[in-house]
């Protein structure tokens, strides 16, 4: 996450090991990965768009010596050190993902946590994790380090707004699902096609609207001219916005400067159009062999 408000910080944040259990291909741009088995007990939900580091392992030989080898600490400054350290092509990839659900352990079977993928490019023009996602089977392992909240409900829970691009909508999900049934407010959704549309529960008194961006337009420019395109939000209204980064920052300073407090206002960036991290060039060297 680039650029954040305020976080709330989990209980415990510990190297917590699952199994990938089922794969769902939900839209074109969208796969979802349900993890569960392993360390789940110890996973404590807090809703809303709980966070975590998530380390996914190179396939074959190395896999499991990369995960075995991710430091304690490995989200803090000496600990990310350390997992530099570990040797390319051994190192699992790290990024930063929201839970679309949890469910505790039921009549069903054991607890089970799902993550949506959003799926951009393919091979090598692919990130990592996208392709990960897109060939994950069941019974690989992942590591998670739990990073809290982004969404600060102490800033209210009544009255919302909530704005972002696809790479934002499981924490929106995430946000809606955890609101009291009698909040009220505005949801802007933006999505890469009609066809990546998806369904969530929300209380009945938030709107939810999807915006499909034009082909070729930047990621985040359609929900944010939706943002502008609105008055100004009730004073007591908590603005959430998600997404690429110029669509959080910019989200922002459109409502400070339309005279909404900041203290109302939580947002998160998420990644940076050119910014986007290139397969490891072991992976690379893998995909020109092939």
């Amino acid at each position: 996450m680039a650029r954040f408000s305020r976080l709330t910080k989990p209980v415990t944040q510990e190297l917590l090991r699952l199994d990938v259990l089922r794969v769902e291909r939900l839209t074109p741009h969208w796969m979802r990965v349900t993890l569960g088995g392993g360390d789940i007990d110890r996973f404590t939900p807090l809703g809303y768009d709980q966070w975590f580091r998530l380390f996914l392992p190179h396939r074959g030989d190395a896999a499991e010596e990369g995960l075995e080898r991710i430091p304690v600490k490995a989200n803090k400054i000496f600990g990310y050190l350390k997992y530099l350290r570990i040797p390319e092509g051994v190192r699992p990839v790290m990024r930063n993902y929201t839970v679309r659900a949890f469910r505790p352990a039921g009549a069903h079977g054991g607890a089970e946590l799902d993550v949506d993928f959003v799926l951009h490019g393919s091979g090598p023009t692919a990130g990592p994790a996208s392709r990960w996602a897109d060939s994950a089977t069941p019974g690989e392992s992942v590591v998670i380090i739990d990073e809290g909240l982004g969404f600060s409900p102490d800033r209210g829970t009544d009255r919302v707004l909530l704005v972002a691009d696809e790479t934002g909508a499981p924490a929106v999900a995430g946000v809606c699902a955890s609101l009291p049934a009698h909040a009220t407010g505005t949801v802007l959704l933006e999505a890469p096609s009609a066809a990546d549309v998806l369904d969530f529960s929300a209380p009945e008194g938030v709107e939810a609207h999807w915006l499909v961006r034009d082909a070729g337009a930047k990621p985040g420019s359609a929900a944010l001219a939706a943002l502008q395109q609105l008055g100004t939000p009730a004073s007591d209204t908590h603005a959430f916005i998600v997404g690429e980064q110029s669509l959080a920052a910019a989200g922002r300073r459109h409502l400070v400067g339309a005279g909404h407090r900041k203290e109302r206002i939580s947002f998160v960036g998420y990644w940076r159009v050119g910014a986007a991290s290139p397969a490891p060039r072991s992976e690379r060297a893998e995909t020109e062999v092939r």
